[in-house]
């Protein structure tokens, strides 16, 4: 836990109480839109939200006009320089003492929306745990873990345009499954759930050249909470050869709110032991994991929790890694964690690990349950805790609807 001097307390009080989401030392970036008005760019304080575009066209704070824009992604373009002026700028006008009037905006009237045009989806699969337990339920214990993951990040192609912000409801799928005499068309009936961070780029890099994971660091501006969900049967039946494909296409969740890396960065820590050395192009000058305790609940009840630092692949070795053979980066991308599972099934990111694949019914609302019914509702959490605050995400929630069978549609 960071220790020092007490922290800076903030002229909007809400964001003074120590269980806070969103003190002054977070400041994460989003977008909002009220009633009669066009979605633009905010920053959460407390229980209020600073109008960025109102706040640049009053002088006080500057950006390029870019905050009048419907995502974040025309003021991270402007790069590190201005995610620095501006953090400091805010820090100062909503510091206790601070006197300039604000366009301040109560969150309950606020609608929240997608905070980036999220340009591709890349999703990682990072956690040794998660990785060799799901492993064991796809090809037994002796080949849980294929070759090469401990020597580099594997990950998968996503769907960005079904990437979709908090509260949005997901619809279960149709789809393609392995049925007892061959494939049949039928609802997903493994739907679950995957507990992860999702880290958005905040530099691009050319076509044909790699960046370092010291340069990558520089490239990242924020991260979101973000659940892939899954359909696990179907999953199961296409993955070979060439990996997830439409068990992954149903939709991804991400919170409203981007915590940038300057906020997380008393909370820095070293991640899982290594296996063995990794290769030199996947070398940290300094560990890239935060001390940061994340988890999930379904309908309301606490289901799984763990930590981020339980991870053996940073986003920053992702990155690096996405650049290996020339693959350009453009702000806006998003690299998705993989699911954050800790070594017990209480710490697990996923029903598929939590019940080892049905076996091992949970207990929810006095229900056993295996995988998502319709109607459940999941809700993921993270914070990091120092001294009198804590730097939290905010919501990331689903719930699902049925599905609807358009086979002859």
């Amino acid at each position: 836990m960071p220790t020092g001097d007490q922290p800076q307390r903030s002229r909007v009080a809400s964001a003074n109480d120590p269980g806070c989401d969103f003190p002054i030392q977070n400041l994460p970036y989003g977008v909002f839109s009220t009633a009669g008005s066009a979605p633009r760019c905010g920053v959460a304080i407390g229980d209020r939200i600073l109008d960025l575009a109102a706040a640049e066209k009053a002088g006080l704070v500057a950006a390029s006009g870019t905050f009048a824009a419907p995502q974040m992604n025309d003021f991270i373009a402007l790069g590190r320089a201005a995610w620095a002026s501006v953090r400091a700028r805010l820090t100062e006008i909503l510091a206790e003492g601070a006197t300039v009037d604000l366009p301040l905006v109560p969150m309950a009237e606020a609608t929240l929306h997608l905070p980036i045009r999220v340009t591709e989806y890349t999703d990682f699969y990072a956690s040794k745990n998660h990785a060799f337990n799901v492993g064991v339920l796809f090809r037994g214990p002796e080949n849980a873990l294929p070759p090469q993951w401990t020597h580099m990040p594997i990950g998968y192609n996503g769907r960005a345009s079904s990437v979709v912000v908090s509260g949005t409801p997901i619809r279960r799928p149709m789809a393609q499954v392995k049925g007892e005499t061959g494939p049949v068309w039928s609802a997903c009936r493994r739907l679950d759930l995957e507990l992860e961070l999702g880290a958005i780029v905040g530099v691009p890099s050319t076509m044909g050249e790699r960046v370092s994971v010291p340069e990558a660091e520089e490239m990242i501006f924020g991260y979101v909470l973000l659940n892939d969900w899954s359909a696990r049967d179907v999953q199961a039946w296409e993955y070979q050869p060439l990996g997830p494909f439409q068990s992954k296409a149903l939709g991804t969740t991400i919170s409203p709110w981007i915590v940038t890396q300057a906020a997380l960065e008393p909370f820095r820590c070293t991640g899982a032991e290594r296996a063995n050395p990794l290769l030199p192009y996947l070398k940290e000058d300094r560990p890239g994991f935060y001390d940061l305790t994340i988890g999930w609940t379904m309908n309301g009840q606490r289901m799984g929790r763990t930590n981020y630092n339980v991870m053996y692949y940073s986003s920053a070795q992702q990155l690096a890694h996405h650049t290996e053979t020339g693959c350009p980066m453009r702000v806006g991308d998003l690299l998705g964690s993989g699911t954050i599972s800790g070594p017990s099934p209480d710490q697990t990111g996923a029903l598929l690990e939590m019940t080892m694949g049905g076996k091992n019914p949970v207990t929810v609302k006095g229900e056993a349950r295996t995988f998502i019914e319709d109607g459940d509702e999941i809700d993921l959490f993270a914070y990091a805790e120092s001294t009198g605050y804590r730097i939290g995400f905010g919501p990331c929630s689903g719930r699902i609807l049925p599905a609807k069978d358009r086979a002859d549609a």
